[in-house]
């Protein structure tokens, strides 16, 4: 095999973030359901035969030199001392600085498709060993699943049944200004103490259930993220930040008139997706 074309990497909502504490090492406990959605990235890998030749190209939106797709075939190549490289392709859809995962999903689709290029073998857990040290959703895009997250995103039980989530529609808006999630995690005004929940509670009520604990700090720092939700409320729905923001979201049962966002904005109709489109890709 010397390619593999067309290779997806899905957004991700949050349904609901709490943070419950924090660890003496600085780094925060939460608890949330993550919800992939059809909103994806989309990866091309050329195999290489020399380790050193790692390059990428960018066909979407310019990422940075040193981005995660690059980070996490290095990773792979420390974790495995294989000697192969390759030539990664990015079409870039899912807005930065958003909340949605998006550099965490394509580094976690990296990992799967280069593990079966460079006919690795790794099992799930032992990607997902890595994908930790890249981003704490790495682990998250690599179960396969929508997912319960806990920890510092390397506790996951996907959301079989009978906790699975229903197939849903969403109205998502991307404001033109992002949030730096660094500068959410670090304000003195982010509530840490949420009490803890169970799948149980969540399953009970999931459309409603809990909040965004990092919304009131990113409204604060960025009031497009107001003016997308009152903009989503004007229009009869409940919407929520996912994530770190800035993007926001709300469920919709029918057809949503969505000409008059901003033109700076990024507006899309999404569907969620039962399961990660690259799910079969590595062995349990």
């Amino acid at each position: 095999m010397r390619a593999l074309h067309d290779v997806p990497a899905p957004a991700k909502l949050n349904l609901f973030l709490h943070i419950t504490g924090r660890r003496p090492d600085g780094y925060h406990l939460l608890q949330s359901a993550f919800m992939l959605l059809d909103w994806q990235d989309t990866l091309h890998f050329e195999r290489r035969t020399t380790a050193s030749a790692l390059t990428r190209k960018d066909l979407g939106a310019p990422l940075p030199a040193d981005d995660l797709c690059l980070r996490a075939a290095r990773a792979l190549q420390r974790a495995t001392g294989c000697t192969q490289g390759a030539h990664i392709t990015v079409d870039k859809r899912i807005p930065a600085q958003a909340g949605m995962g998006g550099g965490s999903s394509d580094a976690a689709s990296t990992l799967l498709a280069l593990n079966r290029l460079w006919g690795l073998g790794l099992t799930r857990a032992q990607l997902q060993a890595i994908g930790v040290e890249l981003g704490a959703d790495v682990p998250f895009f690599l179960c396969g699943s929508n997912a319960w997250v806990e920890g510092i995103g390397d506790i996951i039980l996907p959301l079989e049944l009978p906790q699975a989530l229903e197939s849903a529609h969403f109205v998502v808006v991307k404001p033109e200004a992002g949030l730096d999630t660094k500068t959410i995690f670090s304000s003195p005004f982010l509530k840490r103490d949420s009490e803890r929940a169970t799948i149980l509670d969540f399953a009970a009520a999931p459309k409603s259930f809990g909040r965004n604990d990092l919304q009131p700090v990113a409204q604060a720092l960025c009031p497009e993220v107001e003016q997308a939700i009152e903009w989503l409320a004007a229009k009869g729905l409940q919407a929520r930040m996912t994530g770190s923001g800035s993007a926001v979201f709300a469920q919709v049962a029918h057809a949503v008139d969505l000409l008059d966002a901003p033109a700076a904005w990024q507006v899309r109709m999404c569907k969620s997706l039962g399961v990660h489109p690259l799910g079969g890709w590595a062995q349990d």
